[in-house]
């Protein structure tokens, strides 16, 4: 479904990603894990079309989307789920998915959200309520929905996990499986190397830029060099 060639970004002269190669398949999981500064949250930005590509080439079900607007990324089927979940804090939690449906029709979006709803029922208990009264891991929740409503064909997941107390990061992830099991191919991207990757089909590990390591999620659990650098073991 997607197919990352040799990509890189820069921010003025200083290289952010390094020839990135890179492939999600129709229906995986796949996740890229890496410390800060590592370069995740821009190799999204560049998917989603809002960060700036030097070279290389991304493709989306074959077709060269590299220059294409983040509006038409969208429609072609490539949401986000941001870092930091960036809710619309003062409008009501129904508003709030309502956006994220905005190419769909009403019909449509009506269908959507009654699915969001029944996937996570605490933001149906909420609807009219602002976004910005929730609880992070309610807003992380809210961002998901947001995304769903579109439909995506491809999700991307950027930090889920970012500030949550161990117990909601569960529950987040077991959220992630059920999204990944209902057929949603999805990219995630954490600094939780282990939750990452325990539900990942396969994963990449990014170190300045530059993609070092790559194999199945379990296989990469129990590499010496991710149990160093990433799991603390």
């Amino acid at each position: 479904m997607l197919e990352i060639r040799n990509l890189e970004s820069h921010y003025g002269r200083i290289p952010a990603l390094k020839g990135i190669d890179l492939r999600v398949a129709e229906g995986e999981l796949v996740a890229l894990v890496g410390a800060n500064g590592a370069g995740k949250t821009t190799l999204l930005r560049a998917l989603s079309g809002v960060q700036g590509v030097s070279a290389g080439q991304v493709l989306f079900c074959g077709e060269d989307i590299t220059r294409a607007s983040s509006d038409r990324r969208v429609r072609l089927g490539i949401v986000q789920v941001p870092e930091g979940r960036l809710v619309f804090g003062p409008l009501s939690v129904e508003d709030n998915l309502r956006l994220g449906g905005y190419t769909r029709t009403r019909a449509e979006s009506d269908a959507e959200l009654a699915r969001v709803f029944e996937m996570f029922p605490v933001l149906k208990s909420r609807r009219r309520q602002p976004a910005g009264m929730l609880s992070g891991g309610q807003q992380q929740m809210l961002a998901m929905g947001r995304a769903m409503m579109s439909r995506p064909r491809l999700l991307l997941l950027d930090e889920p996990s970012m500030g949550l107390a161990p117990k909601l990061v569960a529950e987040i992830f077991a959220y992630v499986r059920a999204l990944k099991a209902a057929g949603t191919t999805i990219f995630l991207v954490d600094q939780n190397a282990r939750a990452a990757l325990s539900v990942a089909d396969r994963g990449y590990v990014l170190e300045t830029g530059r993609i070092v390591l790559s194999g199945a999620g379990a296989q990469l659990l129990d590499d010496e060099q991710v149990k160093e650098a990433y799991l603390g073991l």
